[in-house]
Formats: C-alpha cells, structure tokens, sequence
C-alpha cells in the first residue's frame, strides 16, 4: 500500500461507520412518526443499541486516526480547507450525536440496553436535563445530515473529476480500472 492512500482499518473503519451513520438517520427521523407500541418500542431499542455502538467505533477510528497519519488531501487551497474543516465537523458529528443520545437515554426513565443487554447510565430520571441532552442530539443529527451530504457532494465532485482521490478511501481492488492495486495486492 502506498503513503497516498488510507489504510485499510481506517477504509474498513469509515465505510462501515458510513453505512451505519446512514441508517441511523434514516431510522432516527422514521422511528418519531411510529405510534407507541412495540414497534416503536423496538426502533428506539436499536437505534440506541446502534448509537452505543457507533460511540464505540467513534473511539477506535479516533485512537487509529491519532496514531496513523491520514495521506495528504488533494484539491486546490480552499477545496483543502473546506474538506479539512468538513472532517473536522464530521468526527465532532460523530463523537457528540451518539453521546448527547446517550446522556438523554442517561436522564430518561427507561431502561438503556445495548442490544439486550443492561448498560450503565451516567444519570437518573430527570425530564430537565434529558431534555437538553435531547435538542443537542436531534440538532446535531440534522447538522450531521448536511455534513454528510456536503461530505457525499465533495466525493463525487473528486469521482467526476477524476483526481484519484476517491482511490483513497475505496478498498484496494475493490472497483475495476481504478489501478490502484498492485500485484503483491491483489
């Protein structure tokens, strides 16, 4: 693997907290509209199972993004410092909609489980602070929604150009004649 590309837990990492980021949304934004009942019930049951679990690989993609240097962004001077500052938003996106979510289902008076399982809340039942913990959440998703979508905007302008830079985040060998793989890596 050469230096211009990401590596592989971090393209592993980033399409797989795409995947999931993009599934929240949608089901964070259906999942209100449900009557109360167990289909509610079990939407909101996954969807903090999901949010716990996209907190988790936040950490991890942050401690690998600490630890190896991301290659170089490519683009004229302000193309750069727009997608420096939109990854910038986007990891602040990722670390405080899954945590704000937390602390509301932290101060709420159900029960928070992680997949079936019991997790330890940071509050009591207090409809105040749950509160509060629940504007930034929903507000920090909607701000997610357009840096995701700047974010998408930015990719396929770089695909249409066709720079090489979308080669960077693309498993190797994953999409014929981009070459970006070599013999020792096929």
């Amino acid at each position: 693997m050469n230096s211009s590309r990401y590596s592989f837990p971090a393209v592993l990492l980033h399409w797989l907290m795409a995947g999931l980021v993009l599934y929240m949304l949608w089901l964070g934004v259906s999942m209100v509209d449900l009557p109360k009942g167990p289909e509610r019930t079990a939407a909101y049951g996954l969807h903090k199972s999901f949010g716990l679990l996209l907190l988790g690989l936040f950490f991890v993609r942050f401690g690998w993004r600490i630890r190896h240097t991301p290659p170089a962004l490519s683009g004229r001077g302000w193309e750069r410092k727009v997608a420096h500052g939109t990854h910038h938003a986007l990891y602040l996106f990722l670390l405080l909609t899954p945590l704000a979510g937390y602390l509301a289902s932290s101060f709420s008076t159900y029960p928070l489980k992680f997949f079936g399982l019991a997790v330890l809340k940071a509050g009591w039942p207090d409809e105040s602070i749950q509160e509060i913990f629940k504007r930034i959440h929903v507000l920090s998703a909607w701000a997610g929604m357009l840096l995701v979508g700047l974010h998408i905007a930015g990719a396929l302008k770089n695909l249409l150009r066709r720079d090489g830079s979308m080669q960077r985040m693309l498993p190797a060998c994953g999409v014929q004649k981009m070459n970006t793989c070599s013999d020792a890596e096929q």
